[in-house]
């Protein structure tokens, strides 16, 4: 062979393999396209809780924010000890703790995040709502501990002279230092210290003799004087000194209180930072996974979108190459087709000359058996031999008319069939079939039972060479395929309307029979199916076939039932125009 590699064996080879292909390019198209709608939602869902990751840091940022201002409330209140301070301390607290419940409000919808706060909250402190601490601290605070500590006064009691010393002018000046006024965190450091600031004052006495002057009694007076004074003075100052204690006492006290009334605020600023480490933590370890997550999924997608196309630029490459194989072998089979075209072309031709040549050879003999028939019927008195000479006429014209079909066939193979009507008696021309048949069919020696239900005299206009060909070729196989045996004719008409009639028709036979596989195939043009050896003259494998195409002009239909080695039963049912 020219072209080896264009066996058939190996077309169906290619073709199931071209099949195949299309099949994985649907399946990749398929992947590609789940690939591009499921796994990409995956992947913007994953965005999605990225962003949303962010938004939560954003969150711990303005959380960070809110701390720094309620710690530098906290500073102004400790040093001013105004309560508009304490009040913007507790709303930046309260900022902060709204930051965290709408972290946690996600948190909820998000177990992956929800698990993180939980376990670093179990890693890293007690849990405790930090709105209850707000709260508990907020109470306390309304009933502070400190109270303001009243700058102590110490006045000395001036000393009162008994003496008037009438011949002295006395004149006496008392001078005083000044002390700086603190506030109450000065006071308080200095009582913890120990620092006792008091007010200082001096008295400067000036005496002038009216008369001479005693210096000795002047002396004695003196230091009476003195000694008085000293004693008064030492009194006073015990009693400042006494005053002095009991003040630092107290101001112990009240440091006591304010160190644990402060440390209140301080432990909600600490608690306040560590949660906001805490939620900082795992909304960064959230983010890094989520980050994780949407890098492998996204990566995942390109590989897969990766391999689909290249797979499918394979496969096409392949589809490709099959393609132009079955192409060239389509321009050689063509060639080769069109050549065995031609070949056939020729043989129907020269067939169609032949069959032309003898159907036009086989008229003329025709026509001079059925002059000489004519003759001898008038020349002979016996009946019997008048009815033989009446079937071999009767055959001998249905050979010339099939003859002349022939060669009008072979002139134009593409006439259109169709019925050629002339107006004859229904019964006479099936009795004139039946008379013809009835020779053939003895010569197998079988039994050939007609029953005929057709009524007198009913005139038909319709085709009776078709109804010859019908009749011939269903008895004709009838009694090709049963020996021996006996073949059934029955015939009755139904009426349709005024003008049309059905005619009926059943031959039976007890002959082989056909198998079932072959039964539905009958009506194929040349199948003869598989029946014995012993039966010869299968002919060519076209009158069913042609009897339905007959049957078919008349608006009939026709069925067959067999069973193997039982006989068959044909029924048909042709349409007939009455003639009035």
């Amino acid at each position: 062979m020219k072209y080896k590699f264009l066996d058939f064996k190996l077309r169906k080879v290619v073709h199931y393999s071209l099949i195949v292909c299309i099949l994985l390019i649907q399946v990749i198209i398929a992947i590609f396209f789940y690939n591009e709608f499921v796994n990409e939602k995956k992947l913007k869902f994953i965005k999605n809780r990225l962003d949303q990751s962010r938004v939560l840091g954003g969150l711990t940022d303005n959380s960070r924010k809110d701390f720094m201002d309620a710690q530098n409330y906290f500073q102004k209140y400790m040093l001013s000890q105004d309560d508009k301070d304490l009040k913007l301390y507790f709303q930046s607290l309260e900022k902060l703790n709204n930051n965290f419940e709408k972290i946690n409000d996600y948190g909820d919808k998000n177990p992956g995040l929800k698990n993180r706060l939980a376990q670093q909250k179990k890693d890293t402190l007690k849990i405790i709502k930090l709105q209850t601490v707000i709260d508990s601290v907020y109470q306390y605070s309304l009933n502070p501990p400190v109270q303001k500590v009243e700058e102590p006064s110490f006045e000395l009691e001036r000393y009162k002279n008994t003496d008037d010393f009438e011949d002295l002018n006395i004149q006496t000046q008392t001078y005083s230092d000044t002390v700086k006024k603190k506030g109450l965190m000065g006071r308080l450091r200095d009582a913890i210290s120990g620092k006792v600031n008091v007010q200082k004052e001096s008295t400067v006495i000036t005496m002038t003799n009216k008369k001479p002057a005693n210096l000795s009694k002047i002396k004695q007076r003196m230091d009476s004087l003195v000694n008085s004074i000293d004693k008064h003075y030492t009194t006073e100052v015990k009693k400042i000194q006494r005053s002095t204690v009991q003040n630092q006492l107290s101001t112990a006290k009240n440091k006591q209180e304010n160190i644990t009334f402060y440390g209140n605020f301080s432990k909600l600023l600490v608690y306040s930072n560590r949660l906001i480490n805490v939620y900082e933590k795992a909304i960064k370890d959230f983010k890094s996974e989520l980050e994780k997550e949407y890098n492998e999924q996204s990566s995942n997608n390109n590989r897969i979108r990766t391999y689909l196309v290249l797979g499918l630029m394979t496969l096409m490459f392949i589809v490709s190459i099959l393609i132009m194989y079955f192409t060239r072998m389509a321009f050689i089979y063509e060639q080769k087709l069109n050549a065995a075209n031609e070949e056939n072309r020729k043989s129907l031709n020269f067939k169609n000359r032949i069959l032309g040549m003898l159907s036009h050879e086989l008229m003329s003999p025709l026509k001079i058996i059925n002059i000489f028939i004519d003759k001898i019927n008038k020349t002979t008195k016996d009946e019997t031999t008048k009815d033989y000479l009446k079937s071999i006429k009767f055959t001998n014209s249905t050979l010339l008319i099939q003859s002349t079909q022939i060669l009008e066939y072979t002139k134009n193979q593409e006439t259109e069939k169709k019925l050629v009507k002339t107006v004859f008696n229904l019964k006479d021309e099936i009795n004139s079939i039946v008379t013809a048949i009835t020779p053939y069919i003895e010569t197998r020696n079988n039994k050939f039972l007609v029953t005929d239900r057709i009524p007198e005299n009913l005139i038909v206009n319709s085709d009776n060479i078709k109804i010859n060909q019908i009749f011939m070729n269903i008895l004709g196989n009838a009694n090709k395929f049963t020996e021996n045996g006996q073949i059934d004719l029955t015939m009755f008409t139904e009426k349709i309307d005024e003008n049309n009639i059905s005619l009926i028709t059943t031959i039976g036979d007890t002959g082989v029979g056909i198998s079932e596989s072959d039964l539905g195939k009958i009506f194929e043009p040349y199948y003869q199916g598989m029946v014995s050896d012993e039966i010869d003259n299968f002919g060519a494998g076209l009158g069913l076939n042609l009897c339905k195409e007959i049957i078919e002009l008349f608006n009939g239909d026709i069925s067959v039932s067999s069973k193997l080695h039982k006989g068959t039963k044909v029924t048909f049912r042709i349409n007939l125009n009455i003639s009035k």
